[in-house]
């Protein structure tokens, strides 16, 4: 065997979060317990830090520098437990409106007044203030270009003017804008992303805008039927110039496979290797029998009393299409960490499905399901601590050998200035 092959290929580490509202208060739990377990922040071990909707949460105040200590977080994860606990109830306050949704799937069969309806289709299912008072508070003046790690935020951007099809493009530009040339008409989805894990590699095409971290997280988490979607400005260093964005949640078609092909994969170098740590909201197991949907209706396969079928299988159809070829190229650095929100035989001790339930039970109960999940994936999650504590070992050691090379060149800089 050659000495190539015998190289071990250099740990680039990636986390996923995913989107699910409330929920967040899952992968929050688990990483303040492998914080405990470490000993160190997620930022001092994580490369790149990619997820949607409330992933984004947890991911953009994880990566924002403290303001004493700028070769830190400011952040550790039990931070955004409180945010969670704190906020939920003020994100997510009662509403009466949310109770009359559940009539909208069958409203052909049931009288209800106009007026009514007109509220529901007309409004945001809650208010935008209140979960962007929280955010400002949690991020401040911070922009995207500030996270001490790589950070990827997802947008779905739902109105862009039409654009020529570009034919005969080279693909790498695609690289540079963040999405492909030939389908540049209408919406499409936008990685927002500060890549800082090679800084000194140019074919990576790192171009960060300057954007708010606040606009950005707001967008990625405009969830439909719960949020309106977000409008805000980023101004690119490239002839994009300053542009216009209508933002709707990145959950709409980001997954760790969408990421990992999209986002991230094209600023590897050829001498690293990927690994990705992805911390899951809960999911549902369910299959839904045909006779069960056809009577759904068109408003049924939408209505969350029915636990919005159609959208469940939009946010996991491309998921389950990609995961083979995913798998493929990762293999065992693919480290997964989620469960079904029906796997407790107790009613009592499950969380809600729901992602705007802020309700004190169900918040114990959310805690309660990630502590299940440490427990049931406690050898995996010890090694996936090991893989981290090493790349922490590794970052460190980098980081005193740059901090090493700078005192000799200033050191060498002032003594040639003095004999001059």
């Amino acid at each position: 065997m050659s000495d190539i092959q015998h190289h071990e290929k250099e740990n680039v580490i990636a986390l996923f979060n995913y989107g699910g509202g409330l929920r967040g208060l899952i992968p929050a739990h688990i990483m303040t317990h492998i914080e405990k377990k470490t000993g160190h922040q997620m930022s001092e071990m994580v490369d790149v830090f990619c997820g949607p909707s409330t992933g984004s949460i947890l991911n953009a105040a994880l990566t924002i520098p403290h303001p004493d200590h700028t070769d830190r977080a400011k952040y550790y994860a039990r931070h955004l437990v409180r945010f969670y606990e704190r906020e939920a109830l003020n994100i997510f306050p009662p509403d009466k409106l949310r109770e009359m949704r559940g009539l909208i799937h069958d409203f052909n069969h049931r009288m209800i007044k106009f007026s009514h309806l007109e509220k529901i289709f007309k409004r945001g299912h809650y208010d935008p203030k209140n979960l962007g008072t929280a955010l400002k508070a949690l991020y401040g003046d911070h922009k995207l270009s500030d996270s001490r790690s790589s950070l990827i935020i997802p947008v779905y951007n739902i109105d862009r003017q039409p654009a020529s099809v570009a034919h005969n493009f080279d693909p790498r530009e695609q690289y540079k804008w963040g999405y492909t040339p030939t389908l540049n008409e209408g919406g499409h989805a936008t990685w927002f992303k500060n890549v800082n894990f090679n800084p000194d590699d140019k074919e990576t095409y790192n171009v960060t805008p300057d954007v708010s971290m606040y606009d950005l997280v707001m967008a990625s988490c405009s969830a439909p039927t719960y949020f309106p979607c977000h409008s805000f400005t980023a101004e690119w260093p490239d002839e994009r110039g300053t542009k216009a964005y209508a933002g709707i949640d990145g959950n709409i078609f980001d997954n760790p496979p969408v990421s990992y092909f999209g986002a991230i994969k094209k600023h590897l170098l050829p001498h690293q290797n990927l690994t990705m740590i992805s911390l899951g909201t809960g999911y549902m197991n369910t299959s839904i029998p045909q006779e069960v949907w056809n009577r759904f209706g068109s408003l049924g396969v939408v209505d969350p009393v029915n636990d919005l079928p159609l959208i469940n299988i939009f946010f996991h159809a491309s998921e389950s299409a990609l995961m083979h070829g995913f798998l493929t190229e990762t293999g065992q650095n693919l480290h997964i960490f989620n469960a079904p929100l029906d796997k407790f035989d107790s009613s009592d001790s499950m969380p809600s499905q729901d992602i705007d339930d802020g309700s004190p039970e169900n918040l114990k109960r959310l805690k309660l399901f990630a502590e299940q999940i440490i427990e049931d994936n406690q050898k995996a999650l010890d090694h996936v601590c090991e893989i981290l504590v090493k790349n922490y070992e590794k970052k460190n050691k980098i980081a005193k050998e740059d901090n090493t090379g700078d005192w000799k060149k200033r050191f060498f800089t002032f003594m040639r200035s003095e004999t001059t």
